[in-house]
């Protein structure tokens, strides 16, 4: 089974207005809701691709009420641990630009991470754990790391989607897969990229720091993927770009199904980006039908 396990969840508001006027009413043109959080986003696309999974996570709440709603309705298993308060509602405003705000997660008691905690310890050997997202302010920094201990104490799979700090903690504990974006990548090394051999050069470090497979996405130009045996490129498929949520985390659900499917590594990291990109050239996130449409025009080469 995969596990997806997102801290700091959210309902995502999409209002979509025709100019955005700052200090008068503004009236909405289009809005829509849907459960978000990046690990949830995982198990949303892997659902799509048929893959079953179950959502972990701290929910409480209306907000919390309305995530479980949506999952039911998509068939999605979910363990979350229930907490006081009501899990945030992130606000996306679109008027040709995208305004985000992010609104605050419910404070997180010491019992209520012990609880979640206690989940990750029953996980067995076969089962993959997708630890992704931001950590709650209420939590201790080191919550991932943890978790991470937890679960290799049981030989199972840790994918690591985060950045920052966490990022750079997990990376020395070995994690199976990791999906970093350039700058996300870029500000781990505080540096700046000017060309693909810069890249390269910091995922490679990747590696060396313990990383057992590695996509690095740079949107439209592209993904490089990387392991001890070999570093491949993927040109991104071409198409308009509708939606920038998720694009990330379907590149991960893709990654994943593709490979508890039994395919190669390289077949994949292929089903990774056109996983992403079907999810960017999409209103809201992918389904399979693009997804398997856009593979074909995936080329990977060897570098």
């Amino acid at each position: 089974m995969i596990y997806t396990c997102t801290l700091n969840p959210s309902v995502d508001y999409i209002v979509q207005v025709d100019e955005l006027r700052i200090g008068e009413l503004n009236r909405a043109m289009k809005t829509a809701t849907f459960p978000g959080g990046k690990g949830i986003n995982v198990s949303r696309v892997l659902k799509r691709l048929n893959v079953d999974n179950t959502a972990l996570g701290f929910i409480g709440g209306f907000t919390g009420a309305f995530i479980e709603q949506q999952l039911r309705q998509e068939h999605i298993q979910f363990d979350f641990v229930k907490v006081p308060g009501d899990t945030r509602i992130n606000i996306k405003l679109k008027d040709g630009k995208e305004t985000e705000i992010n609104g605050q997660g419910p404070e997180i008691l010491p019992e209520h991470e012990e609880a979640l905690m206690q989940k990750i310890s029953a996980l067995s050997e076969d089962d993959i754990l997708v630890l992704a997202g931001s950590i709650p302010s209420s939590l201790s920094a080191d919550v991932y790391h943890r978790m991470m201990d937890k679960a290799k104490k049981a030989n199972v799979k840790v994918v690591v989607d985060t950045s920052g700090p966490a990022l750079k903690r997990l990376i020395t504990n070995q994690p199976f897969f990791v999906k970093p974006n350039h700058k996300e990548l870029s500000e781990l090394f505080d540096t700046s990229f000017y060309s693909k051999e810069d890249v390269i050069v910091c995922g490679r470090r990747l590696i060396e720091l313990g990383a057992e497979n590695v996509i690095v996405s740079m949107a439209g130009n592209g993904a490089f993927f990387f392991n001890k045996e070999m570093t491949l490129f993927a040109e991104a498929p071409k198409g308009t770009v509708k939606n920038s949520v998720g694009a990330g985390d379907s590149m991960v659900a893709g990654f994943l199904a593709a490979y508890t499917s039994g395919k190669s590594l390289e077949t994949a990291f292929a089903y990774s980006v056109a996983t992403g990109s079907a999810t960017a050239f999409s209103e809201d996130l992918c389904t399979k039908e693009k997804v398997e449409q856009l593979v074909s025009e995936v080329k990977v080469t060897h570098l």
